[in-house]
């Protein structure tokens, strides 16, 4: 390990100068790469276009083609070349406004090639991001997967390119730290994600540069549709640019490099960084709400979100190198030797598919295997190759020039990944439903408290209004009461006085001449009589009114009592509106329950479709269910329990028609106890006969007290299986048994009757009906 220069620290280094690439882009090409479209724009909204496909990711029956895209870029010379390769032209020529690039053979002859984009050794590295990386980021955030890779000899700048943070210049950040600025652009915190894993690919054997100890990832492919996933790789969700430079720099810390005569920190591992994005789909996940105008509820039919997976893989290949070139020994020799043949293995896979060869080796490198998506799948690829200028290295510069050709005649089927987030709707299902029991218990304690403080505020208004009526009533007849007693001691008073007074007259005038006696008693009584019966009339007339007054007030009194009542009776009125209100109340609510009962179900449905669905597409179909050989079994025992009771009913009319009933009721009253029990059930047996019942039923009364007694007991037998209850219903035995348990003689046989109908739930039932106590 010593002689591969351990990890890199992830610092630049002052004399790693290979790797730096001068970024003079001058202000007028800026603004013309502004204002222009890259190519890559056609291709870009033709995505754009077709991004409304079916729903579902492995389900996509057609995809987009998209060739894989080439773009060339030329490293400046650095110190060691500017000295050593001074008095020599360079091995390239590029011509970026026809797109070509021409690679020198000597100083009359050159081959021409050209690439989609020919970048210069003044491009910036915002030239770079936006021809080669920004349309495969802009699908990644459409749906697709996408793939920005960099091929090249040791040395040329595809770290550069891909990976520098751009800490001390921001101009100089490269393709990653350019594209999660871009992706955390795009996305909403609150409904999408973005996840990331960091690896490398080192000595056939993939190991997490988040995690150092997970040095051994094994790769799984989906068996049917291919897609091929890390499941032990270390996934980080990024929220923020910071974070996601942090885990950069803590990556390229734990990366191998080495120092080598090309390049003084020499990768020697392939680097590979995943961006899992997650996209709601705007204006598609909205619910859909419809109210029915004979309701009060509103009925709503919620459509599942649609999330858009996308993934973005990029990949820093470690530089192709010849050994006598880089001078690598020791273990480094054997990190070269692995990083040529994983090389080797991508550059046959991609002659095979640039070819339409029947066969493509992807299995030869876990390299092929993690790209194989990438070249002849389904993502959007873009590769960007680095070259150098030195004569020195035109047999390598050379080399990286075909693979890129060859990689222009690569055809991938792009296709979008949508699925229905289930997920969150269930949760929105459940937020919703949680809202809707918190704000009905909320308007149900509402609801009670008013009606509580309503019927509270009714209650004392009719107690005070009672309490009133009756003070004013007592009121009312004491006065009346004082006011005619004091009428009665008046004209007592009155009369007294009138008794004395006409007394004392007589004996004055009884005593003259009987002559002049003749004369005024023939007068003078008549005078005072007439006074006295004025007077009386008066009086009486003065009764009479006040006794008109007094009837006027009870009368008033009367209206009064009535117009209480009248306001009793409404106030009864309103506590019976109150109570039916709150009766409403309660079915509204039963209603309410059974709607959030049916939101439940609806809840538990979605889910148990998209538990189905996912089952499905692993699957691709289910089996058919074998028929249920317990119900078929269980038929099979029903019959033979059926033919070991009709054999046993057979058995007892057997013996019905040899004995006889009255032979067998007459073993009722023998001495033996046992004969007797026996006797009772044979005839408990019998009454489950054809026509044996309506029997016993007719003589359960019989004068004969034994043989009533028995048939009692028979009944009493009978009655305790619940099997016979429907029949001695039917039959009429229910009202002997109530009987039996009212009237008869013997209070164990009453005991017995009452326990048995008790314990039956199908009298029971039936007493209910007729609404018979027993």
């Amino acid at each position: 390990m010593a002689a591969s220069g351990g990890y890199r620290n992830g610092t630049h280094k002052g004399n790693m100068k290979v790797d730096r690439l001068v970024s003079l882009s001058s202000a007028t090409k800026s603004s013309s790469l502004k204002s222009k479209p890259s190519p890559a724009s056609p291709a870009s909204s033709g995505l754009r276009r077709n991004s409304t496909g079916s729903v579902g990711g492995a389900k996509d029956d057609a995809g987009v083609p998209g060739r894989v895209r080439v773009a060339v870029r030329l490293r400046p010379r650095n110190a060691e070349e500017s000295v050593a390769d001074a008095d020599f032209a360079d091995c390239v020529e590029l011509q970026p406004e026809l797109k070509r690039l021409k690679l020198r053979k000597n100083n009359w002859d050159s081959d021409t090639y050209e690439f989609d984009e020919v970048l210069t050794e003044f491009a910036s590295q915002k030239r770079v991001y936006e021809v080669v990386a920004k349309p495969v980021v802009e699908s990644v955030l459409d749906g697709y997967n996408g793939t920005v890779m960099a091929y090249g000899q040791t040395g040329t700048g595809k770290t550069y390119t891909l990976g520098r943070l751009g800490e001390e210049d921001t101009a100089a950040r490269g393709i990653m730290v350019r594209a999660m600025e871009d992706i955390l652009a795009e996305i909403s915190p609150e409904t999408d994600s973005v996840s990331v894993s960091y690896l490398q690919l080192y000595m056939e054997t993939i190991q997490d540069l988040l995690d150092p100890t997970n040095d051994n990832i094994s790769i799984m492919e989906d068996p049917k549709t291919g897609d091929v996933s890390l499941p032990g790789a270390t996934l980080v969700e990024i929220r923020d640019q910071r974070s996601f430079v942090e885990l950069l720099r803590l990556g390229e810390a734990h990366r191998f490099a080495a120092n080598t005569k090309l390049n003084t920190e020499s990768s020697r591992s392939h680097a590979i960084l995943m961006v899992h994005v997650k996209k709601s789909v705007k204006g598609r996940d909205s619910a859909l709400l419809s109210e029915n105008c004979n309701s009060s509820h509103m009925v709503k039919t919620f459509k599942p979100p649609v999330v858009r997976k996308g993934k973005l893989v990029v990949v820093d290949l470690a530089g192709s190198e010849r050994i006598d070139k880089s001078g690598s020994e020791g273990h480094t020799l054997e990190e070269a030797k692995s990083i040529n043949l994983s090389l080797s293995a991508l550059g046959k896979c991609i002659n095979a598919l640039a070819e339409n060869s029947a066969h493509v080796p992807v299995r030869d490198s876990k390299l092929t295997r993690l790209l194989r998506d990438s070249f002849g799948g389904t993502a959007r690829t873009s590769l960007v190759v680095t070259i150098g200028p030195s004569p020195r290295h035109r047999g390598e510069t050379s080399s990286t020039i075909m693979f890129g050709q060859r990689a222009m005649k690569v055809e991938n089927m792009l296709k979008i990944k949508e699925e229905f987030d289930y997920k969150s709707l269930s949760r929105r299902l459940e937020i919703q439903l949680d809202k809707l029991i918190v704000e009905h218990e909320r308007q149900q304690k509402a609801f009670e408290d008013e009606i509580e403080r309503i019927t509270v505020e009714t209650q004392n208004h009719i107690s005070e209004t009672e309490r009133n009526y009756a003070d004013a009533l007592e009121k009312e007849r004491l006065k009346y009461q004082e006011d005619y007693m004091q009428s009665i001691k008046k004209l007592e008073e009155q009369w007294v006085m009138n008794q004395r007074k006409h007394g004392s007259e007589r004996t004055t005038f009884g005593l003259k001449d009987d002559n002049f006696d003749k004369t005024l008693n023939g007068v003078v009584p008549v005078a005072s009589a007439a006074e006295e019966i004025a007077e009386l009339k008066k009086l009486l007339q003065n009764e009479a009114s006040l006794r008109t007054a007094t009837e006027e007030e009870v009368n008033n009194l009367k209206s009064q009592v009535v117009q209480w009542k009248r306001i009793e009776a409404a106030g009864n009125s309103e506590i019976l509106k109150l109570r039916k209100m709150l009766e409403d109340e309660a079915h509204q609510k039963e209603k309410l329950e059974e709607e959030i009962a049916i939101l439940q179900s609806q809840l538990f449905q979605l889910s148990f479709e998209a538990d189905e669905t996912s089952r499905q597409l692993d699957r691709g179909g289910s089996g058919k269910v074998l028929g249920n050989l317990d119900s078929f079994m269980s038929q099979i025992r029903h019959s033979q329990l059926s033919d070991s009771g009709n054999g046993d009913k057979a058995s007892i009319a057997k013996l019905f028609e040899q004995v006889g009933l009255q032979k067998i009721l007459s073993l009722l009253e023998a001495e033996d106890a046992d004969v007797r029990i026996h006797a009772v059930k044979v005839v408990a047996n019998l009454a489950a006969e054809d026509g044996a019942l309506p029997w016993i039923v007719q003589n359960a009364n019989n004068e004969a007290s034994p043989i009533r007694r028995h048939i009692e007991l028979a009944l009493c037998h009978l009655a305790q299986h619940e099997v016979n209850a429907k029949d001695m219903i039917s039959g009429g035995a229910l009202w002997e048994l109530v009987r039996i348990s009212r009237d008869c003689s013997r209070e164990d046989i009453r005991t017995l009757a009452h326990r048995t109908l008790n314990s039956s739930p199908t009298f029971q039932t039936e007493l209910r009906r007729l609404r018979i106590e027993c």
